[in-house]
């Protein structure tokens, strides 16, 4: 069930949402800043590492850079990612019939604010896998744990929205029939900054 591929993200949301009373702190509303929630979607072009050939889905993610871990590491940037992806469009070549590949899961992401307009980032993410091909005798479909370095950039272009570009290298754990498996591509997509909503 797919289901199951949203489950690490939402405990992952959960468990840091508990914990945020421990380092919480009053702030007077007047110098209290917006939501620290960056949200996007974008359209994604993956190497399915199955048949050699590009395929194509969509992104969606969200970047949460909470004050109070900040603080309390000391690192100004420093914040955590969830997304979720699926990559179903364009099989173009026979051994991708019926390829479907599905991940979410999150991890930390720290963004280098260069300029206020110019942040690179790295990311290093444990997602849960899902994976569809073509039919072996009682044998079509698959899940696995991955591990998914990446990074990119976003640029602020109007007010809260920026375009980013993203690169993820996945490395599904185990052999699928006997090979291993390392989906890499770009997301190319627009995020919408909470944390400034007037552009500030």
């Amino acid at each position: 069930m797919r289901f199951k591929l949203f489950v690490s993200p939402i405990l992952t949301v959960c468990f840091f949402t508990a914990a945020l009373p421990v380092f919480s702190q009053v702030v007077p509303a007047y110098q209290a800043p917006g939501i620290p929630l960056s949200v996007g979607i974008g359209p994604s072009s993956y190497d399915v590492d199955w048949g050699h050939g590009r395929m194509l889905g969509g992104t969606i993610w969200a970047d949460w850079y909470p004050r109070q871990i900040r603080s309390l590491v000391h690192v100004r940037g420093l914040g955590l990612e969830v997304e979720a992806r699926d990559i179903s469009l364009n099989q173009n070549l026979p051994a991708q019939k019926n390829m479907r590949q599905d991940t979410a899961g999150g991890g930390p992401i720290f963004n280098w604010h260069v300029t206020p307009r110019f942040h690179p980032y790295f990311k290093g993410l444990i997602e849960d896998g899902s994976v569809d091909f073509y039919p072996l005798p009682g044998y079509s479909h698959d899940t696995r744990l991955l591990i998914a370095p990446g990074g990119g950039v976003e640029y602020r272009f109007f007010g809260p929205l920026a375009v980013r570009a993203d690169y993820e290298y996945q490395i599904w754990l185990g052999k699928l029939l006997g090979n291993t498996l390392n989906p890499q591509g770009f997301t190319v997509g627009i995020a919408y900054d909470l944390s400034h909503p007037q552009g500030r």
